[in-house]
């Protein structure tokens, strides 16, 4: 059980404390924490922008395959639904984790 304890009249309960996940580059070690940084990333993967789709998401793809990495505009939505979609699409090179 993660969390903490709190006793408030009378009773004992257990609050979870929330968890930040982040999205870090292995061979770097850094940290994303923003989309100049994924965009630069991923370039040097391969990845390039795609404009043609919604105007509201941030989307990559691959000419060497049918992969379409689709994420918010706003950075703040980033969460870790989206995290992993480019660690499954990125093997061995990202991986998310507790902060």
């Amino acid at each position: 059980m993660a969390g903490v304890w709190v006793f408030n009249n009378g009773v004992y309960r257990l609050e979870s404390s929330p968890r930040r996940r982040v999205l870090e580059h292995l061979p770097s070690g850094e940290v994303v924490a923003s989309y100049s940084s994924l965009d630069r990333i991923l370039k040097g993967l391969g990845w390039e922008r795609y404009y043609g789709g919604d105007p509201d998401l941030y989307q990559f793809h691959k000419h060497s395959s049918i992969d379409l990495i689709s994420l918010p505009k706003d950075f703040s939505k980033f969460c870790s639904v989206h995290m992993y979609d480019i660690v499954v699409k990125n093997p061995n090179v990202f991986h998310v984790r507790d902060m």
